[in-house]
């Protein structure tokens, strides 16, 4: 292997490494909806197996925890870009006191973990 060869597969590996930091760091996509009194927040996670994901919710930040190995890879790795783990925090509409515990539920299909939140109850201020 020529020494340019070398050098621009070293080059392409860094590059590799930064871009699976940069897809480590904004992801994953997420939705809020607010369906009823009830709100849906859904996460892209594919590739994460459901036992290696956490979520956890604090005040109104829901913290959401993933990881997985790298594959076993027998050939040349040309390009590697899917995130390794994700650790991201993300501020929600709701918030829970802490006394609070949210009975809410999640669940995992097809790389989206989707989360359904309740609200508390509202109350109307009539206006006399």
């Amino acid at each position: 292997m020529t020494i340019g060869r070398y050098v621009a597969r070293e080059i392409a590996k860094e590059l590799d490494h930064r871009s699976r930091e940069f897809y480590e760091f904004v992801m994953p996509a997420i939705d809020m909806v607010e369906e009823g009194n009830e709100l849906i927040v859904s996460i892209d996670l594919p590739g994460f197996a459901k036992k290696d994901i956490l979520l956890k919710m604090q005040g109104n930040i829901l913290s959401i925890n993933a990881k997985r190995e790298a594959g076993q890879d027998t050939g040349i790795v040309y390009q590697r870009h899917r995130p390794l783990r994700i650790e991201k925090r993300v501020v929600l509409p709701v918030t829970v006191k802490e006394d609070e515990q949210v009975v809410g539920k999640a669940t995992y299909a097809d790389g989206v973990v989707t989360l359904r939140i309740p609200l508390p109850s509202r109350t109307t201020i009539p206006i006399t």
